[in-house]
């Protein structure tokens, strides 16, 4: 078999989203599943809606992923003069003409056709000007484009990998353009040309471009060369049945490492998207998923995106995560806070988290006192602050003796002062929760004060009383 060499090729019109990512991913993994080459291409003829920036965010978002490319990135805008001499190979063979219909003609056409209900396609006027008329016409310096020669009857069929065998009568097809009046590739024809010379083994693309396939197919066929095998993903879509998108709450790939999400969860979370291993695992690592992908266990029906399901499968893999490694990937996030300082405060909150930025929240305390105490209960509902500062005072004064400063220490004692004081536990732990970390939600109480160290636990019970009733202080 010749070797398996597909590819990626987004145009740079923004970030790399969920979508895009599926069929990077599906590339990649085919492509390392048959030991072969996965390559990136950037698709940018399309200057209109071409963005600055693009492509650099789209290699972020895949390198985040994990997904390397073989060989340097072919970007399209730079082999203009390829497309161009590929175009007139075509002329010449007789597969393609010169189209020299204006824009207000064209518009005129499909005006007339959608009146008439007909399919909106060109009417192939100039095919048949003869070829050196048209090539006088075009000396001359008249605008023209290049359009593919179409085969007026018969049918094209396609052997696709996911959607199976697919017939189309060519007469349906349209005669698009191969080349722009500016000397400008379309998609069509740079995509062939690429995947000829980069010797693209397989073509793994959402199915909108489905019903392009016989064109392409055919365009292959005029330049005599070898087509390669195509796969046609099915959409992403959301709840609603609608393809999947922001206002379902999905984010581009970058977004998601802001947001705190770990790489292989989101690869995890693309990977099942219209694809399973036929079997009962669903939580697998990048090597897992590439020693069991096959293309024909894609699904031809469209996936429904649960992302949901990302927020749990994160948690999973945090979880699975070495402590000192979570601390890592923790510390990018916290400016100033060593891997060493976390590593010890890892076992308080590994089990509660589904993303990392929650870790910053939940350990923020450990590294800045609490600067204010507004709108948090440091006050219990049917208490007082004289009740207050009295309650902290008793807990400072029940700790302070301890001369061991654990978990199995601290607890009883604090549950006995509690019992003293009159206060239901809970009641005298929410105030010492908040007087101790300034928040309602922290890692377990205890340990956390057992973590901090009873110098600093003190000194914030002090600052809390003082915050409650000023003159306590």
């Amino acid at each position: 078999m010749p070797e398996v060499r597909d590819r990626y090729a987004p145009s740079p019109t923004g970030a790399l989203h969920l979508g895009g990512a599926r069929t990077a991913l599906f590339n990649y993994l085919f492509a390392r599943q048959q030991r072969g080459q996965f390559l990136l291409r950037i698709e940018d003829t399309d200057r209109v809606r071409f963005k600055e920036g693009s492509q650099a965010l789209i290699e972020e978002g895949l390198q985040w992923l994990g997904l390397s490319w073989d060989e340097p990135p072919i970007v399209q805008s730079t082999r203009k003069p390829i497309y161009q001499q590929a175009a007139e190979g075509l002329l010449a063979s007789g597969a393609a003409y010169r189209c020299f219909c204006t824009p207000e003609r064209l518009n005129e056409m499909r005006a007339d056709q959608r009146a008439r209900k007909e399919p909106e396609r060109y009417d192939r006027r100039c095919r048949a000007i003869p070829p050196e008329e048209a090539q006088r016409r075009a000396d001359a310096g008249e605008r023209f484009v290049i359009r593919q020669a179409i085969p007026l009857d018969g049918t094209t069929t396609l052997h696709d990998l996911v959607m199976g065998t697919v017939t189309f009568q060519n007469a349906s097809l349209d005669d698009h353009v191969l080349l722009k009046s500016d000397g400008s590739p379309t998609y069509h024809l740079a995509f062939a040309v690429d995947d000829h010379e980069s010797r693209i083994s397989h073509v793994i693309r959402g199915d909108g471009w489905l019903p392009s396939a016989p064109k392409h197919l055919l365009l292959f066929e005029a330049f005599h060369w070898d087509a390669p095998a195509f796969a046609h993903l099915p959409l992403v879509l959301g709840a609603d049945k609608k393809p999947l998108a922001k206002r379902h709450g999905a984010k581009d790939v970058l977004e998601y490492r802001e947001a705190g999400y770990l790489p292989e969860a989101v690869v995890n979370f693309i990977a099942f998207l219209g694809w399973s291993p036929g079997t009962t695992e669903d939580i697998l690592t990048m090597d897992q998923l590439i020693e069991q992908f096959r293309s024909d266990k894609i699904q031809s029906s469209p996936a429904i995106a649960n992302l949901e399901r990302l927020d749990w499968l994160n948690g999973q893999f945090i979880r699975r995560l070495a402590p000192d490694e979570l601390a890592r990937r923790i510390a990018e996030g916290m400016p100033g806070v060593s891997v060493d300082a976390l590593i010890p405060l890892i076992p308080l909150i590994q089990e509660r988290l589904r993303t990392l930025n929650e870790a910053h929240e939940m350990l923020q305390f450990f590294f800045e006192d609490p600067t204010s105490y507004a709108g948090k209960p440091l006050v219990p509902k049917g208490r007082d602050a004289v009740q207050t500062v009295d309650a902290l005072a008793r807990v400072r004064s029940a700790i302070s003796p301890l001369t061991e400063w654990t978990v199995g220490v601290l607890e009883p004692v604090l549950r006995s002062t509690a019992e003293q004081i009159g206060w239901p536990a809970k009641d005298l732990f929410m105030t010492l929760r908040v007087a101790i970390t300034g928040r309602t939600v922290t890692p377990p109480l205890i340990e956390s004060m057992g973590r901090l160290g009873k110098a600093r636990v003190l000194e914030r019970l002090t600052r809390a009383a003082a915050a409650v009733d000023p003159t306590s202080a």
